[in-house]
């Protein structure tokens, strides 16, 4: 008799688990927005006529994300290089690391509000969201896979048969579906919830310290040109006077041919710091106050140096001690952590 009234009560638990799962899928399906614009953000650039984000397409994009089968043997996603708890970069990576532990030369960007940019990849060289994935995934240091492979692969597995009818109506998998599935993930990775957008948006009578409010004037007099808010990067290509790395990456370049491009990278956003280091396209700084210090006395002067960093006869930007820690206690207000901890981004 003990023995059925212990059975019955693991039944009724398990029922229990069942329900509460159940009712957070369907807390999770109704509570799917789609994209939506942060009230102190501006329009995104991002043709949402041609590919709207659904529920389903996103779903078929975040396991996109995190699935191996993307790479020639089956070991690297693109959630390798692009780690969640990182705001979607390979931390502590001074380049990134892909196939077979090859090395490649530049840090891996951060994912986030990918809507309003205009150009991607620190040498640039797309300009559609939806074609970008192709350059990793075909990349010898990265993926080292070609898109037939992946189509093959993703062809014998029933779920994403089943995935690919949920999300586009038809169970046929080619590479332009699977690129709009994939944007449609990487558009949902929107980080608009740190202590300065509260502040923007007066939520919550949130304000700056002293400290920070007097980093944000500083800020915003000698950064805000390249780091525009409130995305903190203007999208451009610019020489920031760095010493060519030693494999002598070329920068835009590299995309364009263009001798006045030579050793221009797109200028970062500045969101969400303290989970994305080291910094640099080469990831050659491993601190905030080495960033601070190249550019108060270490800029180097190079034929296309950003003309911003060579005024008035001075290579640079002018900080001192004080300056430079008012500017970083304004710089950790950008940090999000609702967007390291959402797990609608996490793999599932």
């Amino acid at each position: 008799m003990k023995r059925n009234h212990w059975i019955a009560a693991l039944i009724c638990c398990l029922f229990i688990i069942a329900c509460k799962k159940s009712e957070q899928l369907n807390d999770q399906v109704t509570s799917f927005l789609g994209f939506q614009k942060p009230a102190n953000f501006p329009e995104p650039v991002y043709n949402f006529a041609n590919n709207k984000v659904t529920k389903e397409g996103f779903e078929l994009g975040r396991t996109l994300f995190y699935e191996g089968r993307l790479s020639r043997d089956n070991s690297i996603s693109c959630g390798s290089c692009h780690i969640q708890s990182s705001a979607f970069t390979q931390h502590g990576h001074d380049v990134s690391h892909g196939i077979d532990d090859r090395l490649g030369t530049r840090n891996s960007p951060p994912i986030m509000n990918l809507a309003w940019n205009k150009a991607f990849m620190w040498g640039g060289g797309v300009f559609d969201l939806d074609l970008q994935p192709i350059v990793p995934i075909t990349a010898h240091e990265e993926m080292d896979e070609n898109l037939e492979n992946v189509m093959a692969k993703l062809r014998l597995m029933p779920k994403y048969t089943a995935l690919f009818k949920s999300a586009f109506g038809t169970s046929e998998i080619n590479t332009a579906r699977m690129m709009k599935a994939l944007s449609q993930f990487m558009l949902m990775c929107v980080s608009s919830n740190s202590k300065y957008d509260r502040v923007m948006r007066k939520e919550n009578n949130t304000s700056f310290t002293t400290e920070e409010q007097e980093g944000y004037m500083l800020f915003k007099q000698q950064c805000a040109a390249c780091h525009t808010e409130p995305l903190f990067t203007d999208g451009s290509f610019r020489n920031n006077g760095l010493a060519p790395s030693p494999v002598n990456d070329l920068g835009l370049y590299t995309a364009t041919l263009i001798d006045s491009d030579r050793y221009k990278f797109k200028v970062p956003s500045l969101r969400n710091l303290r989970y994305t280091a080291p910094y640099m396209h080469d990831g050659r700084h491993f601190s905030l106050t080495a960033v601070l210090e190249h550019y108060s006395s270490q800029v180097q002067d190079l034929p296309n140096l950003s003309p911003i960093l060579q005024q008035s006869g001075k290579l640079g930007i002018t900080l001192s001690a004080t300056d430079k820690t008012k500017i970083l206690a304004f710089l950790n207000t950008l940090n999000d952590e609702t967007f390291i901890n959402n797990s609608s981004l996490a793999e599932q």
